[in-house]
């Protein structure tokens, strides 16, 4: 079977945003399957529940599988971990842009959409994906760069530290991210 790709925005944001738009494009153009959830987002509709509802979906339709290589941007990652793990999914690659866990104090309704992705078996992801990457920056101005790194040193030695990069968001320039098309 042939690889296909999953794309997952962060909280208060849609596949239409940030960097996914390019990145979906460049895998088109490569005649290759991908996807990009569009998520419930706000504060009383984004939470782990409804975001697995909606991936439940590619599981049943066998797009979700062992030859899906997923990219996930700022809380998608944290939840991509933790979806995995309980519902005992493998994957090809994960490739993780900002990924952070057990992290509040962002402002109420940030925290309020992200409290219930947080869990404490990280680590476990290990046993779903042997191919991990983590891309982080070293002036994130939404997650502390301690936190972003305790993260990834759980699950990979395969770091990335982008200077200057902010969250890695449009907002910081990233709607365009070439460093991650060397990972599809």
């Amino acid at each position: 079977m042939k690889n296909n790709y999953l794309l997952f925005h962060g909280s208060f944001g849609s596949p239409f945003s940030n960097w996914i738009p390019y990145l979906r494009k460049e895998i088109e153009n490569k005649n290759l399957e991908v996807y990009t959830p569009d998520f419930p987002t706000g504060v009383g509709f984004q939470n782990y529940d409804n975001w697995s509802n909606l991936l439940k979906v590619y599981v049943e339709a066998k797009i979700l599988n062992e030859n899906t290589i997923i990219f996930a941007h700022s809380i998608a990652p944290i939840f991509i971990c933790k979806f995995l793990v309980e519902n005992k999914i493998k994957v090809k690659r994960l490739v993780f842009v900002c990924g952070f866990n057990n992290y509040l104090g962002i402002n109420p309704d940030y925290d309020a959409v992200n409290e219930s992705m947080f869990f404490h078996n990280l680590s476990d992801i290990k046993n779903y994906c042997a191919d991990i990457v983590c891309f982080y920056s070293d002036n994130d101005p939404y997650v502390k760069y301690e936190v972003e790194k305790k993260f990834a040193d759980t699950i990979t030695e395969n770091q990335i530290i982008i200077s200057g990069g902010g969250h890695l968001n449009s907002e910081s320039n990233y709607t365009e991210f070439k460093e991650l098309l060397k990972y599809l």
